[in-house]
């Protein structure tokens, strides 16, 4: 199954259709698409932050729905810490969002598609793609 992990960064620029996303187009194209649990909890986050109303949300509910959500488990725990180590023993600092969408990409060994290769760049045997 060709699978990939989206970052929370370009499902943003794909939901509002940002010409950033269309850079993935290509990358995403045949692909079952997975989202962390955490990238969930940022768009949540988003949300309330703009204070969005109820139709908006449900456009984004909506538009979320073809993407398969990866939970959390004990073994993705341990992977998340893994991560944060290494990433840390390599001198990189990655924030703790950003350790668990690589820890799932990780867990499931299928690339991570991301505009912020950067926020990765200390996380050892990650599959990147990205374009910014």
């Amino acid at each position: 199954m060709n699978r990939a992990v989206v970052d929370t960064d370009v499902v943003s620029y794909l939901f509002k259709n940002h010409t950033v996303g269309q850079l993935y187009d290509g990358d995403l194209v045949g692909k079952t698409l997975v989202l962390s649990f955490m990238t969930i909890a940022e768009l949540d986050r988003w949300m309330l932050q703009a204070k969005w109303g109820e139709a908006r949300r449900h456009w984004l509910e909506r538009y979320l729905a073809p993407f398969v959500i990866a939970p959390y488990n004990r073994a993705l725990c341990a992977k998340w810490a893994e991560v944060t180590v290494a990433a840390q023993a390599r001198g990189f600092r990655i924030e703790c969002a950003d350790a668990w969408i690589a820890a799932t990409a990780l867990h499931y060994d299928i690339p991570l598609i991301t505009h912020n290769y950067r926020d990765y760049q200390g996380v050892p045997g990650l599959q990147i793609i990205s374009h910014g």
